[in-house]
């Protein structure tokens, strides 16, 4: 916080801690530290975040990144790389929020061509800022579009889609840390009575766009990884799973044949 007031990186920082800070610094560090202890999350507070070593802005209303998801970003990113040929590969990040997985994959792979979705007007804002910031504008495109409805006409097919959507049960929403129930936008977490509603709207309405060989990816809470494989594999794909750091199967990685 003190960094972000003094307008340094935590370098520059700790370089200049012998010198006078100006006027205001304590001023605005207290203001901070009072957001901080009311709980509001410090990536709000701040007004950004770090994602797979990119800054990317986040403001109220739209989730704020995860390191979790990281591993389905890096999963994107190897698939990719594994092909023969990266050259005109598209990559849908549905349900984007700030545009992070997708503008990750854009930036690490630039033959790529990604479409970032959200419903929220807040979030393709945010979205769009990052888009510019990470200077990826000339392979990354950012819609308006509903997850749980059918995809837009003329939205082409895809090699990759990721997703991270909504999967918190409804009833865990209020036993949730009151840094996130209180903050964080409840669209953006509550995935219906059991976690799975995006689920079963995205798999049989959006994998048609998906291209034969191609890849659907997504993130999933703990306990959710078989519902979603056996949906995939109802559909024809071939599944496998990811494990988290903890041991938690967290990526859902459906092959369509």
């Amino acid at each position: 916080m003190i960094s972000a007031v003094s307008e340094k990186s935590r370098e520059q920082f700790f370089r200049d801690l012998k010198l006078y800070a100006l006027g205001d610094t304590e001023e605005r560090v207290e203001t901070m530290l009072e957001r901080r202890i009311a709980g509001e999350p410090i990536a709000y507070i701040l007004g950004e975040w770090e994602f797979m070593g990119l800054p990317m802005k986040v403001e109220e209303g739209v989730l704020i990144p995860r390191p979790d998801t990281e591993s389905l970003a890096e999963l994107s990113i190897k698939l990719l790389r594994a092909r023969n040929s990266t050259q005109g590969a598209r990559v849908l990040d549905l349900c984007c929020g700030t545009g992070c997985i997708g503008i990750s994959i854009a930036s690490a792979v630039a033959d790529a061509r990604v479409v970032l979705v959200d419903n929220s007007m807040r979030a393709l804002r945010t979205a769009r800022h990052n888009v510019i910031r990470n200077s990826v504008q000339r392979n990354t495109t950012v819609i308006e579009a509903d997850a749980l409805r059918q995809p837009p006409m003329l939205l082409g097919r895809f090699d990759i889609i990721v997703s991270n959507p909504p999967y918190i049960p409804s009833a865990e929403i209020p036993e949730l840390d009151s840094s996130v129930k209180d903050f964080e936008p409840r669209e953006a977490l509550d995935g219906g009575e059991d976690g799975l509603d995006f689920y079963r709207a995205i798999i049989p309405r959006w994998t048609d766009i998906l291209r034969e060989g191609g890849y659907i990816l997504f993130e999933c809470g703990e306990g959710q990884a078989d519902a979603i494989g056996k949906m995939l594999e109802k559909r024809g794909f071939t599944v496998a799973y990811h494990k988290d750091a903890a041991g938690v199967k967290r990526i859902v990685a459906g092959t369509k044949k």
